[in-house]
């Protein structure tokens, strides 16, 4: 009966440092590995860089675009882009310029 008896206060005494142990190890794992954890912030911080780069690109694209329908304002019409947005929807050419023929995957703008 002592052997008995001293397993069940060996096991009695176990039980409060393993709920310990497997609490600690349960939020450890979640610390790395969580949904919030170490590993998912490295993902973010990625997706956040290439985000950052879509909108730099998304901006020279936008200021592009800026420039070129400037000309075309109500208030200030620039002569040369009217001419240019002219020529290029009615696909006319004058007989002094050079053509150049471009095949139907080169886009111009």
């Amino acid at each position: 009966m002592s052997l008995a008896r001293e397993l069940k206060r060996r096991g009695r005494i176990m039980i409060a440092p393993a709920i310990f142990l497997a609490i600690t190890g349960y939020f450890g794992w979640n610390a790395t590995q969580g949904d919030r954890g170490l590993v998912a912030y490295a993902q973010r911080q990625e997706l956040l860089r290439q985000v950052i780069a879509d909108q730099d690109a998304a901006k020279s694209e936008r200021e592009g675009w800026e420039t070129r329908v400037s000309g075309l304002r109500a208030r200030h019409l620039d002569p040369d882009t009217l001419d240019e947005r002219a020529r290029a929807m009615l696909n006319l050419a004058d007989p002094s310029e050079v053509i150049v023929k471009l095949s139907s995957q080169d886009k111009l703008f």
